[in-house]
């Protein structure tokens, strides 16, 4: 990250506590700090009730915390009423999982062009922005099927450019290769470097070693505390 430059994602002591002050109280995140950069693929990873996905939802704007300060893309997030957070998350994130989300009975290119409908955008807009975020995923020639028609990895793709059609500045992948045989899940893997690349800046959740050593970074979650793993060697080119 170049010296004055604000990162997309910055948290200081991010703290999550479920039924607080109950017997039933649960701390699933302490004191979490993490900066992640314009243009970086970032890995956040550990076992299931470590609190990654905690982490995420936080990220994301779907929870708030108990404590801490989380600023997306230089927002301060705690000043921000209900109306202002909705329009955040959508202009801001965008949110890939594991199990597609796609609508069935609609084809490619309006799943894509779904999240457009929510603003004033004329409809031939949101068609156009669609079947340009479909080519960028490789998928321009399957604008008319439906998902039915596709393979697990088309339907990410088609789950991921309706995660871009609104140009925000983080995509958030929650186990996106769960659902997809490790062939397909790598093909995933590269569109997000491509993604990278672009200046997009990717957040992937994963419990799997071997998906998050894609990342550039890679933090590692156990009992709701963060850590940075050790530095990898660079790729080629980066």
């Amino acid at each position: 990250m170049s010296a004055g430059e604000t990162p997309v994602v910055r948290t200081r002591g991010l703290g999550k506590v479920y039924s607080e002050g109950t017997p039933a109280e649960v701390v699933a995140l302490r004191g979490v700090d993490l900066e992640v950069a314009r243009g970086e693929f970032v890995a956040i990873m550990g076992p299931s009730g470590s609190g990654k996905s905690t982490l995420m939802n936080l990220v994301g704007c779907l929870d708030t915390p108990s404590s801490g300060v989380y600023e997306c893309d230089g927002v301060d997030v705690a000043t921000l009423d209900k109306e202002a957070l909705a329009a955040l998350r959508r202009d801001k994130i965008g949110f890939v999982f594991q199990g597609f989300n796609l609508l069935p009975r609609m084809d490619a290119l309006h799943n894509v062009a779904m999240p457009l409908g929510y603003t004033r955008m004329p409809h031939a807009e949101r068609l156009e922005r669609a079947r340009a975020a479909l080519q960028s995923v490789g998928l321009g020639e399957r604008t008319g099927h439906l998902p039915s028609e596709m393979s697990g990895g088309q339907q990410q793709r088609v789950a991921i450019a309706r995660a871009l059609i609104n140009r925000p500045p983080i995509l958030l992948a929650d186990e996106p290769t769960g659902a997809l045989d490790s062939k397909t899940g790598e093909e995933i893997l590269a569109l997000f470097k491509r993604l990278r690349d672009d200046d997009h800046t990717v957040v992937l959740i994963t419990h799997d070693a071997e998906v998050a050593a894609h990342a550039d970074r890679t933090f590692v979650m156990h009992d709701g505390r963060l850590h940075e793993a050790p530095q990898r060697q660079p790729e080629a080119g980066r």
